[in-house]
């Protein structure tokens, strides 16, 4: 079985060049590169933003909390 020649892709780009014309060509490929880079930084972002919640998290488990309150009296029942 015999894959695309290089000669066959030229005539393909050619048609292709034919059809739409360099400028839509140069536009979808800008287009289509924005839309690859908003991709990736979505996905940066979200990849952080879990990140950032692991870390942040306080488990219940943990020593060293600071309960903040006020002491009262204390009244001790002597039988």
């Amino acid at each position: 079985m015999m894959g695309i020649s290089i000669w066959q892709l030229l005539i393909i780009l050619l048609i292709i060049i034919v059809l739409f014309g360099t400028k839509k060509l140069r536009n979808i490929g800008g287009d289509l590169g924005s839309a690859i880079k908003n991709f990736r930084k979505s996905m940066q972002e979200e990849e952080a933003k879990k990140e950032s919640e692991a870390t942040n998290t306080p488990s219940p488990n943990t020593k060293g909390q600071v309960i903040d309150g006020e002491v009262t009296d204390k009244q001790v029942n002597k039988a």
